[in-house]
């Protein structure tokens, strides 16, 4: 890939690991560090340096460029997405389901990086080859609100927002079964051992925290909706914090839902609200997603609209999760 011509200088002011040197200034993951130094975009010294663990020492000069974006064939794009707002730093859009995000040698459809390139949207570099412009990500299965950087000065500020949860989301779900109270869930979450293909509350995981509050019961069944606040963004968070109170996201068979209603085709969840401060303005902003007609036609069979529309209301739903800090915890 082609480098950026501008280099930018770190000075080191003590000994250690070059990849945990750089992560403390730039602000994102230690896999996306260790990438940039791998494919030799890092040099200490003068020297290009391609090891991770690789010690500097004090007043040793780190120099490192971001890649460009390739220009290369995407794959067949017949789809659109919505945005939701769009300026020369960032881009939010309301992300719909099934699309994934970013390239991966087992996916084979066109993903929404695949979109923003075939549109010609300036994108951020600093996560990888695969990765432009993603900050962060919601499952395929999920829709809503996502936030896409269009340079790499508001990747790293954003990413710095998600470390210090100054940026986040409000999800909206139905589940299978109504919930006993408004509580959080703070359980540590790792790959399960007995399926990769779920994530599951394991000991010694990464620590987890989310609130779930209770909005209406629907009509008929045991069907409730419920938004979910998070505090962490752990893969999978929610659907894991809700199989641990024996509650399922409607449609989501891979944690347990069962129905023999076939017309259910989708998870039923969505990230309702993204809030964020803006990286050059520093403005904090709220963006709301509507719902994707599958949900909300979902949504309308289980609650009257004139009620449904008091409970969606942002600011509402919003002041619903004041004093959450101080729900029960499980």
């Amino acid at each position: 890939m082609e480098r950026n011509s501008l280099m930018q200088t770190i000075v080191a002011t003590k000994s250690e690991r070059l990849d945990k040197l750089l992560q403390k200034s730039l602000y994102v993951s230690r896999n996306q560090i260790e990438q940039l130094i791998k494919k030799g975009y890092v040099s200490v010294n003068g020297k290009v340096v391609t090891k991770a663990g690789f010690k500097v020492q004090l007043e040793d000069i780190i120099e490192y460029s971001l890649p460009k974006v390739e220009k290369r064939e995407s794959e067949r794009v017949d789809f659109d997405v919505e945005v939701l707002y769009e300026d020369d730093d960032i881009m939010v859009i309301n992300k719909p389901s099934p699309l994934v995000v970013h390239p991966a040698p087992s996916v084979k459809e066109a993903t929404l990086v695949d979109w923003l390139r075939l549109k010609g949207v300036s994108l951020s570099t600093i996560s990888g080859d695969e990765r432009h412009g993603i900050v962060h990500r919601l499952d395929k299965e999920t829709s809503g609100a996502m936030v896409i950087a269009k340079n790499n000065e508001s990747h790293e500020k954003l990413s710095l927002q998600l470390q210090n949860k100054s940026m986040g989301r409000y999800y909206v779900a139905i589940i299978d079964y109504p919930l006993k109270e408004d509580i959080c869930v703070e359980k540590p979450i790792a790959r399960n051992p007995a399926n990769r293909l779920k994530m599951g509350i394991v000991s010694g995981g990464k620590y987890a925290k989310t609130a779930f509050k209770k909005l209406a019961v629907c009509k008929q069944g045991n069907f409730e909706l419920i938004a979910a606040k998070l505090y962490t963004g752990r893969t999978h968070q929610i659907r894991v914090h809700l199989s641990a109170l024996g509650r399922h996201i409607v449609g989501d068979s891979l944690y347990g839902f069962k129905s023999k209603n076939d017309t259910i085709r989708r998870i039923m969840l969505h990230a309702y609200i993204l809030y964020l401060n803006h990286p050059k303005s520093g403005e904090t902003l709220y963006f709301v997603a509507p719902f994707p007609e599958n949900i909300f036609s979902e949504i309308s069979m289980c609650i009257d609209k004139e009620k449904l529309h008091e409970i969606l209301d942002s600011n509402s739903l919003l002041n619903a999760f004041n004093g959450c800090d101080g729900w029960m915890c499980r």
